[in-house]
């Protein structure tokens, strides 16, 4: 009996959980469905008018647009987001360049397997069509092959990178001078926008609080980054050919300095092994030998192609194709204190103050009575003209194929000795007093 009672009770709690569970159901679950299908008959209903949230047809004219981002501040994300992307591309580069310089792969080597006896360093900045003509000529010249090129590069350009990968005439290394604008764009040694206006002066750059207030050149003015650049990259480059180019480290030849906005004759590879073995030979004193001069050829190449001038070396007339050996670097790296403080942002100048300021000796130099070298770059930072080099490699190899039976002298002599005596720079230049250049400058020996 009691166990009936029982039974008809459990029943009852059974069916009231039962009733319990379906009634929440109903109010839960059921509910949610119902929202949603609720929901969706809004949103179709939204677009069928073209509301917020369609992706059918355009609101009609009547109705307001939907809302839009405000402008002020989609400019600003877009400002943002572009400072971001060029902070990382500048990041990249410069992780590029480190990479490339450490590893330092020759291209061609390969080919031309041989160990070369010639060095030729071309320090380039941006003048595409000049490096162009440059190689043009190099790949004409006899004996290239035996020549190993180093392409010294301030700027990393797709087009100059193309330029030096098209050379197969002799082994090419590209490195890059690591401390360029390019790779440090707003600050230093690029232009750090807190810095002084070049011709502020020191009083107003003082009450102003720039950076280098208290770091101005001779004559009054801050430093313009895109002037000291040059002489940092060609000082910079000295030290990296000599002491971390491992393909150099056996190298005793002479190294060739030139730049972008150089031309070279067929036979200045001939010509200059001629000067270096007539160097030791004759003039055993000279400190360099050069490949020629800015003055123009006048009359032909008869009875003048094979003789050789030795003179006091001049900053105007012999910084161009000039080459020396590691007994004249060894005593020009001793003078890096007075090369890096020396208030001229020219590297030639201060080369030319060195002479007589600091190297044990004034620099005495060889060089033929017809060049082998030329200048196409009539423009560019001390000029304003606009640049026409097609029009001037077009007058050298004119003037070339009128004389080469000249070319190729089997024997140079020197033909004038010169009184020599010690040069003084007959201006200071300016334009590198600030210290942080001169602190740079000292510091790449030991940064590499």
């Amino acid at each position: 009996m009691r166990l009936r009672v029982y039974k008809r009770k459990v029943l009852l709690l059974a069916l009231a959980l039962a009733l319990c569970a379906l009634a929440l159901w109903g109010t839960g679950g059921g509910g949610r469905r119902r929202q949603q299908q609720q929901l969706q008959q809004q949103q179709q209903q939204q677009q069928q008018r073209g509301g917020p949230g369609s992706t059918g047809e355009p609101p009609r004219v009547s109705e307001p647009p939907p809302p839009v981002a405000r402008r002020p501040a989609a400019n600003a994300s877009a400002a943002v987001a572009a400072e971001v992307l060029s902070e990382n591309a500048t990041l990249s580069y410069r992780s590029l360049v480190y990479r490339l310089n450490f590893d330092q792969p020759v291209r061609n080597a390969g080919r031309f397997p041989a160990r070369p006896d010639v060095v030729l360093v071309v320090q380039v900045h941006d003048r595409a069509e000049h490096l162009r003509l440059l190689l043009e000529s190099l790949r004409r010249a006899a004996g290239v092959e035996n020549v190993l090129l180093v392409l010294s590069h301030d700027l990393w350009a797709e087009e100059l990178n193309r330029l030096a990968a098209r050379v197969d005439f002799c082994p090419v290394l590209q490195v890059f001078f690591p401390f360029s604008i390019q790779l440090y764009p707003r600050e230093f040694p690029g232009h750090d926008p807190r810095d002084c206006p070049r011709d502020v002066g020191k009083a107003a750059a003082l009450r102003l609080g720039c950076i280098n207030a208290e770091f101005p050149d001779s004559f009054g003015h801050y430093r313009e980054a895109r002037f000291a650049q040059t002489k940092h990259h060609w000082w910079w480059k000295l030290h990296f050919v000599w002491e971390r180019v491992r393909a150099l480290r056996e190298h005793a030849g002479p190294v060739l300095f030139l730049e972008e906005d150089h031309y070279l004759a067929p036979d200045f590879y001939h010509v200059l092994k001629q000067l270096w073995a007539l160097r030791q030979r004759e003039c055993p004193e000279c400190q360099l030998v050069s490949l020629g001069t800015y003055s123009p050829v006048r009359g032909g190449f008869a009875g003048r192609a094979d003789k050789v001038e030795m003179k006091t070396w001049k900053s105007t007339e012999h910084n161009m194709g000039m080459a020396f050996g590691r007994d004249t670097y060894q005593k020009l790296i001793e003078c890096t204190d007075a090369f890096c403080t020396y208030d001229d942002y020219n590297w030639d100048w201060t080369l030319q103050h060195l002479t007589v300021s600091c190297l044990p000796k004034f620099w005495k130099v060889l060089v033929p009575e017809i060049p082998r070298i030329f200048h196409t770059g009539d423009c560019g930072m001390h000029h304003k003209k606009s640049c026409r080099p097609s029009t001037q490699s077009a007058k050298i190899d004119s003037l070339l194929n009128s004389n080469q039976q000249y070319l190729f002298p089997e024997v140079m002599s020197v033909s004038k000795r010169y009184s020599m005596a010690p040069l003084s720079p007959h201006v200071k230049n300016g334009g590198w007093g600030d210290i942080r250049d001169h602190e740079l400058c000292k510091s790449y020996r030991r940064l590499q």
